[in-house]
């Protein structure tokens, strides 16, 4: 008998239920198997916007795809300017997350359609990637109108109506600003290189040779040999961080930097909540470096801000600036000259993945002592998995190859500097080893985001080209085309859908309908997060551990704070069981509640050590009493165990 982790009730094991059929991946019926009514369990209690108990629902939905759910309160956004510190991000790929008129592609209007399910999730803000016109050559970076919606994803229209129904919901909005580069068919570039002293002839970085800037790295070196790409039409060659139909804009000129300010306030007008800044460490060159960080790219980035701070106050904008932890502090700037709201923290991601195949949580103390503090005003990004390859370039060389041999055996697998594989299948499927994860990303320092499909442990098809591989539709229910498009041809939708075996089948009416499904787990640890928001504003301090495979941390809230809590969390990065001595003196004598299961755990004893047994990749976040208990049980106690299908 195994239990569910997140409830105190147990769950019968997918052999123990013969009236669901047989599981597959993720405690999901194999293919072609009936899906039986669930049977009614009882789950522990969750906070939700109207502060009922969710169940698992088994009503069809009236229309296809559209999970079938009770009215979600619209609560209103919330005034709280530092709602990012707590917020759960999301990011929905538009063009195959949901399609509204059945042409195959994704669009604004299917976006809407499943804000209900979001907000259900526990969703607090959607990230959504480019929706501009473009060639798509690059998943829609490769801009060619700034100010526009591509009209395969509808209107201004409809982007207003999302912002307004998210915003009913409680749920924000953060948009792509691609500001590094645009495509080679901007009307910008176009007239740049047809008409090289007009307006927007130095809109571009050009130069009469290739032999500039050349200790700056290629980032794609699956695909371009150099930096430079030569231009036929101006007899010049033109300056490419990334693919080179996508030319880097010149910001040694003042026209660039008010052109984009431009931009971004033409979108911060419809009610947007904030920006994710897209390469932002590559905007200035300069000869003698790697043309990476520079002081002229901060002050670009300042001056973003200051415009938003001035003009738009409160919105936020988030870094994705692919760096090691010293370099990207920089880009919240400081209390005098701020730049991010938020960074992502990229070499954090790796190495829990490290972790987990190594069975120690040495990777992961190792990157978190290294990140040094960052200013009041910021919050870290984390995440496990986004539409690009899991990058390996914040590893070493022998990290990047072990990586490698455990999760992209096949060359295929591979991308870039990077693996194009989506988080359950990279975890061959593990669900104690996804639940584990979860829990680190939720607890560790910083705001998280998860990529959509990873809820129900969606696979990938990695003889896709590229990054495609990871951006196939969302699988919503067994009508035709997974319930993401009515279109009849299955050859017109944006990507093929998934047909592996153990992954196929996943859809979230199916998951909705089993409460020890991954969806409902997630579901859950998602609204415990948000029940203890200490897990996103508390200070963070690393607790020395009696074994290296188990990491402890504590958050803490400042004690000012109303509803001031401690946490501690506890990982088991091994695939067997261990007992651990965790060393926490100043919360000598203090008594510690699961928060999962509800369950008292034994005391802090009177040295500050709390000795407890973890099953293999188990996990605890235990909430230290303000007070010592009067009568609380001894001894070491065993963890949730944790289930692997």
């Amino acid at each position: 008998m195994s239990t569910d982790p997140m409830s105190a009730t147990p769950m019968p094991s997918t052999s123990e239920v013969p009236a669901a059929g047989p599981a597959g991946s993720f405690g999901q019926p194999a293919a072609g198997v009936p899906v039986a009514a669930p049977v009614a369990t009882q789950m522990s209690a969750i906070p939700t916007p109207s502060g009922g108990i969710p169940m698992p629902l088994a009503v069809a939905p009236p229309i296809p795809g559209v999970p079938a759910l009770p009215a979600q309160a619209r609560p209103g956004l919330s005034p709280d300017p530092e709602w990012f510190r707590t917020a759960v991000f999301y990011e929905a790929l538009l063009r195959s997350f949901a399609d509204s008129d059945g042409d195959g592609v994704g669009d604004l209007r299917g976006l809407i359609s499943r804000l209900d399910y979001l907000a259900w999730l526990g969703v607090d803000c959607v990230w959504i990637p480019p929706f501009y016109p473009s060639p798509v050559r690059d998943g829609g970076y490769d801009i060619s109108d700034y100010t526009a919606i591509d009209p395969r994803y509808g209107t201004m229209e409809d982007f207003r109506e999302l912002v307004h129904q998210a915003h009913q919901r409680g749920i924000r909005i953060i948009i792509d600003m691609v500001v590094n580069h645009t495509s080679d068919a901007h009307p910008w570039f176009q007239a740049s290189r047809s008409d090289p002293e007009g307006p927007y002839g130095d809109f571009y970085v050009w130069a009469d040779d290739d032999s500039g800037y050349d200790d700056a790295r290629i980032i794609f070196v699956d695909t371009e040999e150099s930096n430079w790409a030569y231009d036929v039409e101006r007899g010049q060659f033109y300056w490419h961080r990334f693919f080179s139909h996508q030319p880097d804009l010149n910001y040694r000129n003042p026209a660039v930097i008010e052109a984009i300010h431009d931009v971004i306030r033409f979108w911060a007008r419809t009610g947007v909540d904030g920006f994710r800044l897209d390469a932002i460490p590559y905007l200035v060159e300069a000869e003698g470096t790697n043309c990476e960080n520079l002081a002229g790219t901060h002050e670009i980035i300042a001056g973003i801000r200051q415009m938003l701070d001035r003009e738009f106050p409160g919105t936020i904008t988030l870094a994705e600036a692919n760096q090691w932890p010293e370099d990207v502090v920089e880009y919240f700037g400081t209390e005098e000259a701020p730049e991010c709201t938020m960074c992502f923290h990229f070499p954090v991601m790796p190495r829990i993945f490290y972790a987990l195949r190594q069975g120690s949580a040495e990777a992961i103390r190792w990157v978190l002592e290294k990140t040094p503090d960052i200013p009041a005003h910021g919050q870290w990004g984390t995440f496990l998995r986004n539409h690009d390859e899991l990058t390996l370039e914040m590893v070493t060389d022998a990290e990047r190859d072990q990586m490698y041999a455990w999760y992209a055996p096949e060359e295929r697998m591979r991308a870039n500097i990077g693996i194009r594989r989506r988080l359950a299948p990279l975890l061959d499927a593990s669900r104690a080893e996804v639940e584990l994860a979860y829990a680190l990303l939720l607890s560790l320092p910083g705001s998280p985001c998860l990529y959509y499909g990873d809820e129900i442990g969606m696979g990938e098809n990695i003889w896709l080209e590229d990054r495609d591989a990871v951006r196939t539709p969302m699988q919503w229910d067994d009508s035709p085309n997974m319930g993401f498009s009515s279109v009849v041809d299955p050859g017109a939708l944006t990507l093929p859908l998934i047909q592996a075996p153990g992954y196929a089948h996943l859809t979230v009416a199916t998951e909705m309908a089993r409460p020890d499904s991954l969806l409902q787990f997630t579901r859950r640890i998602l609204h415990l997060r948000r029940a203890h928001p200490v897990l996103g504003r508390g200070s963070f301090l690393l607790r020395p551990t009696s074994d290296d495979a188990v990491l402890a941390h504590t958050r803490c809230d400042e004690p000012s704070v109303e509803g001031a809590e401690t946490l501690l969390c506890v990982a088991n990065l091994s695939a067997t069981p261990r007992s651990v001595t965790i060393e926490v003196p100043e919360l000598a004598g203090k008594g510690t509640t699961d928060l999962f299961g509800g369950c008292a755990f034994p005391p802090v004893d009177d040295r500050g050590r709390l000795t407890l047994t973890l099953g293999a990749r188990g996990y605890y976040w235990l909430s230290v009493d303000r007070t010592e208990p009067d009568d609380a049980p001894q001894g070491d106690h065993e963890n949730h165990p944790t289930e692997e299908v």
